[in-house]
């Protein structure tokens, strides 16, 4: 369930994960970098569709040619969310929305037979107990989650969207979100709480080796393998269809309509957004197609 988290939301990455900043493992060791890229166009509209990894090894090169000539070309840069460069403002929409009062302890928001592994999981992350009893119950499975990811050897300040929006701010283009962070936040919160605990239950049950499964994951996206993308996720959908309705499907819908009207005004526009929004049945390019707008691959 991490992964779906950690490619779907730039808030998970960018809000509370300090990943290490050392060299890169060698993930991709001998292959050509080479991420998915689309294009949507028309006489006058041009808009690029580039899935992302919100966390990236230091060394990663994947800025192709074509991933290059198409932000040269682009007049905007529009992400998933763009956050506040203070990460106290930030913190504070988490708190915001995720802090409540009168919750059961965590502990009790699991079955019996999933506690001693959810304590497992909270003794590994270092976030006190008493702080995540006030957490709602999404908030405290994300604070695990991003925890969980701590010591992968990469990290937010490498990630495409890191250097992406350093590109455009160094040329003076403008950089704008599709939704806000309280907008991210807030699909959370609307979750039932049995959602939630599922959510929650997931986290403790994940034993994964988090490493080699990212290490998969950069493989998967550097060879611009949609396919395996999408089947990276399929188990984990299946498991919360209500987190795959709020994270990923509605989201992408609400994406495909905002390209169909962007199409209508003049310019080219890099949307830059989690690979697992482009990947899949439920992909942008497939609401897209729906709406009778066709993306096409060029990388």
């Amino acid at each position: 369930m991490k992964r779906i988290v950690f490619v779907a939301l730039a808030a998970l990455a960018l809000l509370s994960c300090r990943s290490n900043q050392t060299e890169a493992a060698p993930p991709v060791s001998g292959q050509r970098v080479q991420p998915a890229l689309w294009k949507v166009s028309d006489a006058d509209t041009t808009i690029y569709l580039f899935g992302t990894i919100h966390l990236l090894p230091k060394d990663l090169a994947w800025q192709s040619p074509k991933i290059d000539k198409a932000i040269r070309a682009s007049d905007t840069l529009m992400l998933e969310t763009v956050l506040d460069p203070d990460p106290a403002k930030t913190a504070a929409i988490m708190v915001q929305l995720g802090v409540s009062p009168n919750l059961p302890p965590l502990l009790d928001r699991v079955p019996a037979n999933k506690r001693a592994a959810l304590q497992k999981v909270v003794d590994k992350a270092g976030v006190p107990m008493a702080v995540l009893d006030k957490f709602k119950t999404w908030a405290a499975a994300l604070t695990l989650a991003s925890a969980g990811l701590r010591d992968l050897n990469a990290s937010a300040e490498y990630g495409a969207e890191k250097v992406l929006t350093a590109r455009f701010a160094a040329v003076h283009k403008p950089v704008a979100g599709l939704e806000t962070p309280t907008q991210q936040l807030g699909y959370f919160d609307a979750l039932p709480e049995a959602a939630q605990r599922t959510f929650l239950v997931s986290i403790a049950d994940d034993d994964s080796n988090a490493e080699a499964e990212f290490n998969k994951m950069i493989a998967a996206w550097s060879a611009g393998d949609v396919k395996q993308i999408a089947l990276t996720f399929d188990d984990e959908l299946k498991l919360s269809p209500e987190l795959s309705e709020a994270l990923l499907r509605r989201r992408n819908a609400n994406w495909a309509a905002w390209i169909q009207a962007r199409m209508a005004k003049p310019g080219t526009v890099f949307m830059a957004v989690g690979a697992g929004h482009l990947a899949g049945p439920d992909s942008v390019e497939a609401m897209l197609a729906a709406k009778g707008i066709k993306a096409v691959r060029l990388q």
